[in-house]
């Protein structure tokens, strides 16, 4: 198994992902990575995609038994991984596809650092 930082651009971990409309039946979490965890990355045979001019990939899992955990170890939930934040990912590779690479598998979330976010009232609304 391999382990990635980065920062949360998706995350669909309190259920499915779904794609027009319909559910993938995988949980998964999208990030936006540096420069040297995207070619750590592809050192492993798994392909990076970019937004923005930022390297993102997604790890995703069929599996419901991920773990999700603090810099403590303490237990979240999974709803409390959100855009912004900084989260190291346990992932274990796939063998490659000769066009799509290998696949990265989700294991465990530690969630490093909360994204700075700043209230709204939206009671106006």
């Amino acid at each position: 198994m391999s382990v990635i930082t980065g920062k949360v651009a998706f995350a669909n971990l309190t259920e499915h992902e779904s794609f027009n409309g319909q559910s993938t039946g995988k949980y998964s979490v999208v990030l936006s990575l540096d420069e040297d965890e995207a070619q750590k990355l592809q050192n492993e045979g798994i392909k990076i995609k970019t937004y923005k001019n930022q390297p993102q990939r997604k790890f995703a899992t069929q599996y419901d038994n991920f773990i999700v955990v603090d810099v403590d170890d303490e237990p979240l939930a999974r709803s409390a991984i959100r855009w912004g934040d900084t989260v190291r990912v346990k992932y274990s590779v796939s063998k490659p596809h000769p066009v799509h690479g290998s696949a990265p598998y989700l294991e465990k979330i530690r969630l490093i650092e909360k994204a700075e976010r700043e209230d709204y009232d939206d009671s106006e609304f």
